[in-house]
């Protein structure tokens, strides 16, 4: 009986919990859909509006803003001040929440809505003081571009309150518990500050170069440096000496390869007659684009191009008369200086056998969910003393930067003056406002004329070695000589060749009376756009856009077979040995479905980090700016039959090349299996446009729709796709642009992903697919059709 009974009341309590985990798992199924609709709902409802009747008090008349079929906003005003206006107002509907960031860590303010994570970052970017740069930069601005400023502010504060008001704010900021701040001027002007600090201008290679003279024999020293000098620069003396690796170990460091490509050609060498002009700046990849696409029409404006989230006007582009783009020029516009600080009063710092009183400037950090941070920074009449970020300012020597882009600058002045002009002349006047970053400036007009100048703010050294090395702050002698003259820079008008071209290589020859930089990118891209511009073949915009997308790796070319004759065959393994074959096959292209990319660009890097990495700490390795340009030339050095210390000291070339690829070989096993035939270089090698927010859990299904893409090129091909440790392509063509000058209202464009920052926007990662397989898009400055929304007073 009592078996029974067990038996018969055992089953109830598993009914009565399937019946509780059932209801449950409804109710939890419930909560989810709830939230889904919630979050839906909220999405949707922050899309901006593209279409319809919006009004604006501030605008003086009604301004038309159609959007085309990838997004493109046409701006059409009746005066520049709605102009700009209705621009702010359109990039913040798109942009929001990337300007908000942008301005945010330009400024060293990230801390006041991420916490404590962003201190560090915050520390640095108050010790720069690009944010102080911008407000001192304010007053050398006419009245005509301060009012500009203010209606594009206007514009994008217009937007902020009516996105408040309606709840519609992006939901990145729901996501992080905070509103933005009123938009002004000096955001603008310090998110370009913030530009010229990601186009970089080598301090990191003065310190990385002053650790080797301190921590290496001078020959071996030298044998790293950018360029071997004839005198060689003198050791410090101990008593001088700053431990780099410490000053500099949490230091934000601009991408190694931020540079571009561009060419212009005359009409002599194109089927149409008229010059075509191509540009494809090379910048971090990621959602959103670091570009804005706008067509921007008002009675004293017709400008078409790209521009950054938060700056009114456009940058790079095209209007109807003529056309132009940019690469970096890398030339040395900042200089580290050693300080002597005075014992008895740390704001005090020798020059010229006097102490001299610093600037101590207070720079409270707001940190979310604690205590305001106290910190101070101290500038010496060289600029602010970077190494105290790393807490070393009880030292008596300390390291500040002098920076070109610390100085007031015009540049938005200069912006603004070319997007109206109509000619060479013109242009080349509004050039003189645009001083930091330099640039390579190529143009083309309608008038059939073509020209380059390598343009901006470039120190003039005593002797171009100097900057080599950080120098002596207490010493006059050491001080920048002024700045190159504006119509001494590099520059050329029709040259006879035909064309220009530039990929931030060596721009002048030992004739060249200035000393421009030591850090020079590798000359690959540079030589095979050469290569294909002197086939002779007439070029028309199709060809021109076949060139950016070319994958020829000509550093491939270079080295392979010296490689493939210095490995040890007897050291290898089978699979090791048919690899070798198997690079003898290749076409130097590096494509996607191929697996000698892989190997390739595996081994290359591994031949770098047999060479350094045992005697050089990470934190230095980091500042080895150009380590690749070094390794290639130490490379180029044995091969000619001459020694190399570095190579000697890791076993000689062979042993240095064949444990590289050894190793290669064993970490492409480990991670794509054991038959590299089948390997390809697009599984090492995607892209994926991460968002700032998708590393956040459960975020990055919304943030980074799909998987990452196979994709083609690599940092060495004029196809740029630099990628990080995990493969992941996270530097390149940030927008590629080619026009035919025989008809200007029209141009072929690509930015990758797309135009939107909103998820749910069906232009948010549109172009990202595009952007692979290079297809472009051609925007016209007419007769466009599209969304239309008018904006109304």
């Amino acid at each position: 009986m009592e078996t029974a009974k067990r038996t018969y009341t055992e089953p109830k309590p598993k009914k009565r919990w399937k019946k509780t985990v059932f209801i449950l798992g409804m109710i939890l199924m419930a909560i989810v859909a709830g939230l889904v609709i919630f979050v839906s709902v909220y999405t949707s409802r922050s899309l901006p509006e593209v279409s319809g009747e919006i009004q604006l008090e501030s605008l003086s008349s009604a301004v038309e803003v159609v959007r085309d079929k990838q997004g493109v906003p046409h701006i059409t005003a009746d005066s520049s001040r709605d102009l700009f206006i209705a621009q702010g107002y359109v990039q913040a509907q798109d942009r929001l929440f990337q300007m908000e960031l942008a301005r945010r860590q330009a400024s060293g303010t990230l801390s006041e809505v991420v916490g404590e994570a962003t201190i560090e970052q915050d520390q640095y970017f108050r010790t720069l003081g690009l944010r102080r740069a911008a407000e001192a930069s304010l007053s050398a601005y006419s009245d005509e571009a301060i009012q500009s400023l203010e209606a594009f502010a206007e514009g994008v504060n217009a937007y902020m309150e009516e996105a408040e008001e309606g709840n519609r704010l992006p939901p990145e900021f729901a996501l992080m518990g905070f509103s933005p701040d009123p938009w002004k001027p000096v955001d603008s002007l310090t998110i370009g500050k913030y530009m010229a600090f990601d186009l970089g201008g080598h301090w990191e290679r003065q310190a990385f170069n002053y650790y080797l003279t301190n921590e290496f024999s001078e020959e071996q020293a030298l044998e790293l440096f950018p360029a071997y000098p004839d005198d060689a620069p003198k050791v410090l003396e101990e008593t001088e000496q700053v431990d780099v690796a410490a000053s500099f170990k949490d230091i934000v460091i601009p991408h190694e390869f931020n540079g571009s490509n561009n060419w212009v050609v005359s009409g002599e060498m194109t089927e149409s007659g008229a010059p075509i002009l191509a540009d494809d700046p090379h910048l971090g990849l990621a959602t959103p684009s670091i570009w804005y696409q706008m067509q921007l029409s008002a009675p004293d404006y017709d400008v078409s191009g790209v521009i950054f989230a938060g700056i009114p006007g456009i940058i790079l582009g095209h209007n109807n008369h003529i056309a132009w783009g940019v690469t970096n020029v890398g030339p040395d516009v900042q200089q580290l200086y050693l300080e002597k600080r005075n014992p008895e009063d740390s704001s005090q710092f020798l020059f010229e056998d006097e102490w001299e009183q610093a600037e101590v400037i207070q720079e409270p950090i707001r940190v979310k969910d604690q205590e305001t941070l106290d910190y101070e920074v101290v500038e010496t009449r060289h600029g602010p003393v970077i190494s105290e970020f790393a807490e070393q300012s009880g030292d008596d020597v300390v390291l500040s930067l002098r920076w070109t882009a610390l100085d007031p600058t015009t540049e938005l002045e200069a912006i603004l003056e070319i997007n109206r002009a109509e000619n060479w002349n013109e242009f080349e006047k509004g050039l003189e406002k645009f001083l930091a970053p330099a640039q390579n400036f190529v143009f083309a007009s309608e008038d059939g004329t073509i020209a380059y100048k390598a343009n901006g703010k470039i120190p003039i050294y005593n002797n171009g070695d100097d900057a080599l090395l950080p120098m002596r702050g207490w010493e006059e002698e050491d001080l920048w000589q002024g700045y190159i003259p504006f119509e001494e820079l590099p520059k050329t008008v029709n040259p006879e060749k035909g064309y220009v071209a530039t990929a931030n290589n060596k721009i002048t020859d030992d004739n060249y009376p200035y000393h421009i930089s030591h850090n020079w990118a590798q000359p690959y891209r540079y030589q095979r756009i050469v290569e294909m511009l002197e086939e002779k073949e007439p070029l028309t915009s199709e060809k021109v856009m076949d060139m950016q997308m070319d994958v020829k790796n000509l550093q491939a070319q270079e080295f392979v077979p010296y490689l493939l004759e210095v490995t040890k065959k007897e050291a290898l393994s089978e699979s090791e040995t048919a690899a070798l074959k198997l690079m003898q096959e290749w076409n130097y292209e590096d494509q996607k479905e191929l697996a000698q990319p892989l190997i390739f660009h595996s081994w290359m890097a591994n031949i770098q980090e047999e060479l350094y990495n045992e005697a050089i700490p990470k934190e230095m390795l980091d500042l080895f700016h150009g380590a690749g340009q070094t390794t290639d030339e130490l490379l180029r050095k044995v091969q000619d039959s001459g020694s190399s210390i570095w190579m000697n000291k890791n076993g000689g070339v062979s042993e240095v090349v064949t444990a590289a690829y050894q190793k290669t070989m064993t970490e492409l096993t480990k991670e794509h299996g054991g038959t590299p035939v089948e390997w390809t270089w697009g599984a090492g090698h995607a892209v994926e446009f991460t968002h700032p927010l998708s590393n956040i859990q459960m975020l990055e299904r919304f943030f980074n729709p799909g998987d990452p893409l196979p994709v083609s090129g690599s940092r060495i091909t004029v196809r740029a796709a630099g990628y990080n440790s995990k493969g992941l392509v996270n530097h390149g063509a940030s927008w590629r642009f080619v026009l035919d000058l025989e008809n200007m209202k029209e141009a072929y464009h690509l930015i990758g992903p797309g135009q939107s920052g909103h998820f749910r926007s069906e232009w948010y990662h549109d172009q990202l697919k595009d952007w692979v397989d290079g297809e472009y898009h051609l925007t016209t400055t007419e007769g466009y059709e599209g969304r239309e929304l008018t904006l109304t007073p």
